[in-house]
């Protein structure tokens, strides 16, 4: 089992660095091998804290994002991963499934409308931020999707790739590690099971981010597209069917 979570964490890594929606990948795999929802959950924030950090690090000593770009998002991120992980015992996994799917939805029709053109890069305003700090509850409580949401959110405000792959992997850090002190509190960790699942992601994480240099607007669009595409027709089939 330990050989399959490395390797699942590993392209979960890889594909939620490049465009988001690897929970898409790795929540199925931990459910299907009878892991508890709350357990596939907290091995999820885990992995994440170590892959977004190291993927993180690797782009801010490669300069595609400041610090002073990062920090107004801390806070935003770390109460949204709390105030998601204290809901997740409240919130319903379906009710969940349904925000996901309507929010992917009006993204990836934005993304088809409008597309990632260069363009002046926007203010950020509280709508911006409080878009943020959904998104991060959503992480908080659930997971899969919210690095592409984030990505959307970026791009679609005027950030490069990289940039938004950068602030994507912070935010993403601190509300998982906002959000696994909680759920490691209510002694939901297995590490048997999160050790190996993180060491696939910090590997697969690496290989992304120095893949992410070669990509060019065009092709992170198709990506993005095709994985918004894949998880609202995942999402659908558990609502409709």
């Amino acid at each position: 089992m330990e050989v399959v979570l490395f390797f699942t964490g590993l392209v979960v890594a890889l594909v939620g660095t490049l465009a988001g929606s690897g929970g898409l990948i790795g929540m199925p795999v931990m459910l299907l091998i009878g892991l508890p929802i709350h357990t596939a959950i907290a091995t999820a924030k885990f992995s994440n804290i170590i892959s977004s950090f190291s993927s993180f690090v690797y782009l801010i000593r490669d300069r595609k994002v400041t610090w002073k770009e990062c920090l107004p998002i801390l806070p935003i991120a770390l109460v949204g991963g709390l105030s998601g992980a204290f809901l997740s015992d409240s919130i319903s996994p379906s009710l969940l499934e349904w925000m996901a799917f309507f929010f992917l939805l009006f993204a990836l029709s934005l993304s088809i409308l409008k597309g990632f053109k260069p363009r002046e890069k926007k203010q950020k305003h509280y709508r911006t931020y409080g878009f943020l700090y959904l998104i991060s509850t959503y992480d908080g409580l659930f997971g899969p999707g919210q690095a592409t949401m984030l990505m959307y959110t970026h791009l679609l405000h005027g950030l490069s790739y990289l940039k938004s792959v950068a602030l994507t992997r912070f935010q993403t850090f601190v509300s998982c590690l906002g959000a696994f002190t909680v759920y490691f509190h209510n002694g939901h960790v297995e590490w048997e099971v999160a050790i190996p699942f993180a060491l696939g992601a910090l590997v697969g994480a690496q290989v992304a981010v120095r893949l992410a240099a070669k990509l060019s607007t065009k092709h992170v669009q198709i990506l993005l597209n095709i994985l918004t595409f894949i998880l609202i027709l995942q999402l659908g089939k558990n609502l409709f069917l």
